[in-house]
């Protein structure tokens, strides 16, 4: 049987950049379990599965379908208990929850004023079509108009994981002294801006630039299988 993630693409198949994606690609190297990389177009993903899910990633798992990358984690969870867990229990879930929240409301947010024009020269033209068009409505201003900000996003960008960097005053990763699927939730946020924008945000030494570095490292080096830009 052949584990199937649908992920996300630009015009280069190898270097996929979804922060959802990349979620999901830690958690499966987490649970050593293997899969191959369908890389998806924006405009292409509707057609997926019979039109299963609006967005990706996807995992096919057998004859199993999940979507979203918080549900395809609970999904390896469960169907896979003696790999090693994602979350350590409920209270782990509980954490990994709150992280979402936290990523998608605040760090999202701060890494699209970065990357927006940069995740849109990465398409191909009509992928650039649909982006430039749902993002501009969207965000109520042009691409063009989020560029003029980008290096006060960038600026701005640190302070913003102020809490995670005091946390790491205690232990090297939000799990405590190994990665859980909390961990591998903000470090897709960060992975996403390193490969479409390539953006310094840390200083020398920061507490969260460590560990980023450390979950570059996790896996064998997974992370650093796409280079930054």
């Amino acid at each position: 049987m052949t584990r199937i993630l649908y992920t996300l693409s630009g015009r280069d198949h190898e270097r996929p950049f979804s922060p959802h994606v990349w979620k999901v690609v830690m958690a499966l190297a987490h649970k050593r379990l293997d899969f191959v990389e369908r890389p998806t177009a924006f405009t292409a993903i509707p057609a997926l599965e019979n039109g299963f899910s609006k967005t990706v990633p996807i995992l096919r798992d057998g004859e199993v379908l999940v979507a979203d990358s918080f549900e395809i984690a609970l999904y390896l969870e469960q169907a896979y208990p003696d790999g090693p867990t994602l979350f350590g229990g409920e209270g782990g879930k509980a954490l990994s929850r709150f992280v979402e929240r936290f990523s998608q409301s605040t760090i999202h947010p701060a890494v699209t004023a970065i990357a927006i024009s940069d995740i849109h020269d990465m398409l191909a033209d009509e992928d650039q079509r649909y982006f430039r068009r749902s993002r501009e409505a969207l965000l109520g201003r042009t691409l063009e108009e989020m560029r003029t900000g980008r290096e006060a996003a960038i600026a701005a960008f640190a302070p913003k994981l102020e809490p995670l960097r005091q946390m790491l005053r205690y232990q090297p990763y939000l799990g405590g002294e190994a990665p859980l699927f909390a961990d591998y939730i903000l470090f897709g946020a960060l992975q996403w801006m390193r490969i479409t924008a390539g953006a310094d945000v840390f200083k020398p030494g920061d507490a969260v630039s460590d560990w980023f570095e450390r979950c570059l490292d996790l896996h064998q080096g997974l992370g650093r299988r796409v280079t930054a830009a």
